[in-house]
Parts: structure tokens; C-alpha cells; sequence
């Protein structure tokens, strides 16, 4: 059985990794030189945290880690460069934390927020989407990530009904964003029958979530025959293959609830030889633990 390396989202449980943050209407009643100091100040801890998040997975053999899409807030906020000029200034610092993560051999990828949707019917959700993925793009460019699936950048299908569209716009995006780029199924608006043909058109990695698929699809459970063959057509449109990831959670009240659960209590069989699985439960870094203990 394949040893596979399960993946941190994000936060810890415990205190560890905890990322500072300002809302935007508490931002907006900032002067210019106050917005810059407290950016500078949040931008500057967030990086250290970030810093030691790699020697935090590399002491508990975690090689894989979900970076969070808010380190940097108010990055993204169009007409408003204060973002890009702090965080510019703070490149060496940014350096060296994605340093700490290559010599520690660790993947590290984003998970944008849901109001990106690249395939909007709205040409301005559309212009403040391509905006908000440029940013992310530029802080896994200053962070030294390479531009390819090994540091993915990592999308739901977007706006219901318009795979067309999505898989038109891939091939236009700008490099940094589509040679990281890859496309999950959700709940509701895209099954993995609906991502797989945009995927294998425009040479974008697919990445399967099982709990999604059967929440969409009324599945008894996660071991439903099915969820193997969209294990084995996902994998085919990683290049390498063995740089697939997974998606893996439970739901709190059995298979149908979204909520999830704070361990892992079932792990699919259609995940047997997957190399690369992100673990999506409350417990973080609990849940792989106990995982991990399982392993033969």
C-alpha cells in the first residue's frame, strides 16, 4: 500500500499557526500612512508565522500545505496599491519563508476564496476575479514557488452552466496563474463529468473530492464503486501523475452532511494509491495525526 502525504490546511488547532488580519471596513477608516503601518505590521507577523509554518510540518512529517488565500489582506483591493507596495518591500522576507518550504521539502499550494469565478455572466466579477488570482499568483512568485501544478493554485468550476466559458479563458490566463492552476468539483454546480472535459481540453490537473461528489450525487457513502473511476481519470490529467491530489473529509452527521467532521473516520478505497491527499477535517493537524497512527 502506497504511504501517501497527507496535507495541513491552513490553520492549526492549536495556536501555532494563526494568521492577523484587518477587515476592509476597518481599513477604510485608516488615513494613507496608517494603512501603510498597519498593513506593514500585519504583512511582516503574517510572513514570520508563514516562515515558521514550514518548520512546523517538517517536524511532523507533513509535506504538503494549504497556504491561506488572506495572508495578505487588502493585496487584491483594486485602486488601492498599498498592498503590492508593502508586501514589495517585505520580498526578502517572503523569500526566504518559501525557502524554509523547499528545503524542507514541502509542497506548498492556495485555495482561493469562492467569490473568485472566472466564468461569471458579469464582465466586472469577471475583471475583479482575473485581479484577485494575479495577486495570489504574485505572492507564490515572491514566495519562490514554481509556476507549474507543483504549487497549485486551485479553483472551483465558478459560475453554474458555463464550462464552455471556463475552459475558453483558461488558455488566455496570464502564466503565472494558468501553469499553477487546477479545478475541483463541488457540491452543486460542477461534477467531476463536468470539470474532466475542461480539464483534459486545456491541459489543467483535475483535483477529485470525494465528499463533494457524493454529496452531489446522493451517495450512500465513500465507497462507492464510482469514486475510482474519477480517482483514475483525475490522475491522467496530472503531468506527472504522481503529483495528484485528493481531497479528503467527512461530513459531521454521515455521508450526506457538507459540515466537516473533526477527524477522519472514513477514508475511501478509491484512494488506496493516491499519492497526495489534503485533508479537509476541523481536527487539522489532529486528523492527520491519527491518520498517520493508522498507516500499516
Amino acid at each position: 500500500m502506497l504511504t501517501p502525504a497527507y496535507g495541513l490546511v491552513c490553520l492549526t488547532v492549536g495556536p501555532e499557526l494563526r494568521f492577523r488580519t484587518v477587515t476592509l471596513s476597518r481599513y477604510r477608516t485608516l488615513t494613507p500612512s496608517e494603512r501603510e503601518t498597519k498593513l506593514r505590521t500585519i504583512y511582516a507577523e503574517n510572513i514570520r508565522i508563514l516562515h515558521s509554518a514550514a518548520s512546523y510540518c517538517a517536524s511532523r512529517n507533513i509535506r504538503l500545505y494549504r497556504m491561506s488565500s488572506s495572508l495578505f489582506p487588502m493585496l487584491d483591493l483594486i485602486g488601492d496599491d498599498v498592498g503590492q507596495t508593502v508586501l514589495q518591500s517585505l520580498s526578502t522576507e517572503l523569500r526566504a519563508a518559501g525557502e524554509a518550504f523547499r528545503e524542507a521539502g514541502i509542497r506548498v499550494l492556495m485555495h482561493p476564496e469562492q467569490f473568485i469565478v472566472l466564468n461569471s455572466e458579469r464582465p466586472e466579477v469577471r475583471q475583479n476575479s482575473l485581479h484577485a488570482l494575479q495577486s495570489h499568483a504574485r505572492v507564490m512568485d515572491g514566495l519562490g514557488l514554481e509556476r507549474s501544478a507543483w504549487n497549485l493554485l486551485l479553483l472551483h468550476g465558478g459560475k453554474g452552466g458555463r464550462a464552455a466559458e471556463l475552459q475558453a479563458l483558461i488558455p488566455d490566463l496570464p502564466d503565472a496563474v494558468r501553469l499553477r492552476l487546477g479545478l475541483e468539483n463541488d457540491e452543486r454546480s460542477y461534477g467531476p463529468q463536468d470539470l474532466l472535459p475542461v480539464c483534459e481540453a486545456t491541459g489543467t490537473p483535475f483535483v477529485f473530492d470525494a465528499h463533494h461528489h457524493v454529496v452531489r450525487e446522493k451517495l450512500g457513502d465513500l465507497q462507492d464503486a464510482s469514486l475510482r473511476e474519477w480517482v483514475l481519470r483525475a490522475r491522467q490529467t496530472w503531468r506527472p501523475p504522481d503529483w495528484q491530489i485528493v481531497h479528503l473529509s467527512n461530513g459531521i452527521d454521515g455521508p450526506q452532511d457538507r459540515r466537516h467532521s473533526h477527524l477522519i473516520t472514513q477514508l475511501p478505497n478509491a484512494y488506496a494509491d493516491v499519492p497526495w491527499i489534503e485533508v479537509e477535517a476541523k481536527g487539522k493537524e489532529e486528523a492527520i495525526a491519527a491518520l498517520v497512527a493508522r498507516l500499516p
